[in-house]
Formats: C-alpha cells, structure tokens, sequence
C-alpha cells in the first residue's frame, strides 16, 4: 500500500510539471487578445490579424505576442504600428478579464514560423524535382514489385 501512494505522489508531481502555470496564462492571454483585437479595437489599421501564439515570462511580467496578418510590404507595418499603439488598451483590457497579481507587458511580434515553414516546403518540393530529374526517388511512396506478398496469377 505504501508503494502504491509514493508512486502517485511521484506521477502527481512529474505531470504538475509539464505543464507550468506560465503556459496556462499564456494560453488565456491568447484567447482574450483573439478576442480583443477582434471586437474591441476601432483602430483601422489593425485588421486581418490572427494571433498565433503568446509566450509569456517565467515571472508573468511580460508577454510576447506572436501575430500573422495577411498584409505585406508598408501595410504591414502600418498594422504593426496599429498593434504597437494599441498594446497599452490591450493591457488593460486583460486586467478587467483575467485576475493575475502582476498584469503582464504586452509586446506584439510577428510570427515567421510560418514563412519558415513554406521556405522549407518549396526547399524539398525542388529537391524532389530535382531528384525526378536525375531518375531517382529519394522519398519513394510507392511499393516495389517485390514488395508484394500476395499471391497474383
């Protein structure tokens, strides 16, 4: 019986964690500033953002927001700009809908992760074609004809 209870504690504490409080606030903080951004902002330069992400400071006293916005080129400055301006009413906003000891800063960033991700799309996309090219298959998905086991007549 002893050893049954010592090896819940160990699982009780080996699963508190993994999952730390910073990551569950972070979490929250993604979802209200989805949400603020969405409803509350009348700055018209912020428009067509998505919130991707938040990463938020062990100590909870900074949270880097991570935002994509389909604009590019000046545009997209100019909603960076708008999120730059409007991160003060951000904060507050987040201080009337979660209840934290210490609000955090909020510092808007833009999400390259994927802009990485198509980069290394169209990388192996030309490294396939190149490989057609040559007659080989680097990445073949197709069985061999001597793969099959079956008995064909």
């Amino acid at each position: 019986m002893l050893v049954t209870s010592l090896m819940g504690a160990t699982d009780q504490r080996m699963s508190k964690m993994t999952y730390k409080r910073a990551d569950r606030v972070a979490d929250q903080i993604r979802m209200e500033v989805a949400d603020i951004l969405m409803r509350k902002i009348k700055d018209p330069r912020v428009h067509s953002v998505t919130v991707t992400g938040v990463e938020v400071t062990a100590d909870l006293r900074i949270a880097h927001v991570f935002v994509t916005t389909m604009e590019t080129g000046q545009a997209e400055q100019e909603v960076f700009a708008g999120l730059s301006k409007a991160s003060g009413f951000v904060r507050a906003e987040l201080g009337r809908r979660l209840t934290l000891r210490y609000l955090p800063e909020v510092i808007f960033k833009k999400d390259v992760s994927g802009l990485r991700g198509d980069r290394i799309l169209r990388l192996l996309d030309g490294l396939h074609g190149q490989a057609e090219q040559v007659g080989t298959t680097p990445l073949s998905t197709e069985p061999h004809a001597s793969d099959n086991t079956g008995s064909e007549s």
